[in-house]
């Protein structure tokens, strides 16, 4: 029998598109205390006269996360999120890359599987807890993914991502 390891939460890390200067930078998002998935997925349902059961397909899927995070001074993902969700700002501008690099698929010389989605920042709450100021929401889908490897800098806290073609 195959020894099997267990892949945890922390061997998928999530890296924020952070622009400064034209140019987008992934920086590792740090101090969160939420950031779970659902797919969301489309379904057709129905059934036909001449059987007993009824048919389902997936036609689509409006991903999404979660997100929670405790704010910290001079944290550049925090920096980024803030200015999106106090500002309230939109379309666009409220728009981000998120690169999710899993550290338990290596891809040959410190790369790693990762994916690239674009996501809308959509801001839900803030300020709810006494021991932090926190914000909450939700990253949605805009885009397809983009899949590819990621290498991750020496601190662990800049990813590169290249796309597979």
């Amino acid at each position: 029998m195959a020894d099997r390891k267990l892949v945890k939460r922390s061997d998928k890390v999530s890296f924020l598109g952070c622009l400064a200067d034209g140019s987008e930078t992934f920086n590792r998002m740090r101090g969160f205390t939420t950031l779970s998935g659902s797919k969301n997925p489309t379904e057709y349902s129905r059934r036909y006269v001449d059987e007993e059961f009824e048919t389902t397909d997936v036609t689509g899927y409006s991903p999404s996360l979660d997100f929670g995070f405790d704010q910290y001074v001079g944290d550049v993902v925090h920096e980024e999120m803030v200015e999106i969700l106090d500002n309230e700002k939109l379309g666009t501008e409220a728009r981000r890359n998120i690169v999710t690099v899993d550290f338990s698929q290596p891809e040959g010389e410190g790369a790693y599987k990762a994916v690239k989605r674009e996501y809308a920042i959509i801001g839900d709450a803030e300020g709810d807890s006494m021991d932090a100021y926190t914000y909450s929401g939700t990253f949605r889908a805009t885009g397809k993914r983009v899949v590819g490897t990621a290498t991750v800098d020496e601190t662990g806290a800049v990813a590169t991502f290249n796309e597979t073609l």
